[in-house]
């Protein structure tokens, strides 16, 4: 992890901590934006929340939308229609039920629709800044695997093998750094092997065939 920590410095970051960056880890904007993230490139997601918040920052702004106005704005996101009934419906609960704010534990956040345990424990790691909480995706389900730490099936099976896998002290940063990594060097096909600073480290379970394409080698020191 500390390799992992020096290797993703000057890499474009994930789009969610972009803009938790931007909004200066504002909990409805990091919600909001990992609902949409969910099987979509990281470009479009952070070109489709910036637009859904430059017209409707809060709760109370959204619930002014119509669900066909937040489907204009948030496309071509996948699943656009579901996504945006889903950001309707919570930003309605929020308001009805939370005073529109966000909530700050897992049980709460997991009522709201649209949300699993990925998009509940980015917001708790990002907008709460919890300590205790793993954020797990197909990037850190894969590379896991990849390297060992974990033998699972699915992301959540992932994300409670990595709890007794590795030390507390890199739980909230598994997530950005596995994504950041999955998404330039530890690709899903092909990963870029070859100059990879885990390489002596990594069994490359899984692995069948290699990028032509080194890693670039100022990530490689």
């Amino acid at each position: 992890m500390r390799t992992l920590s020096r290797a993703i410095t000057g890499l474009e970051l994930p789009a969610i901590e972009k803009i938790s960056e931007s909004q200066k880890e504002d909990p409805f904007q990091v919600l909001i934006a990992t609902l949409l993230s969910a099987r979509t490139q990281d470009a479009t997601t952070h070109a489709a929340a910036t637009r859904l918040f430059n017209v409707a920052p809060t709760p109370a702004a959204m619930v002014t939308l119509s669900v066909k106005q937040i489907e204009r704005l948030i496309k071509p996101v996948s699943f656009f229609y579901t996504k945006a009934r889903h950001v309707k419906a919570t930003c309605q609960k929020l308001l009805d039920q939370f005073d529109g704010q966000v909530p700050g534990t897992m049980e709460e956040l997991l009522t709201l629709p649209g949300v699993g345990r990925k998009t509940a424990n980015l917001v708790l790691i990002l907008a709460f800044r919890s300590q205790q909480n793993i954020c797990v995706d197909t990037h850190v389900h894969r590379i896991s695997n990849r390297l060992g730490w974990v033998q699972t099936r699915t992301p959540e099976e992932t994300e409670h093998a990595l709890y007794a896998a590795t030390d507390r002290e890199w739980w909230p940063h598994i997530n950005l750094y596995l994504v950041t990594w999955g998404q330039h060097i530890c690709r899903p096909n092909f990963p870029r092997c070859t100059g990879c600073v885990l390489y002596d480290q990594c069994p490359k379970i899984g692995v069948t065939a290699i990028s032509k394409h080194p890693a670039p080698e100022r990530l490689a020191s």
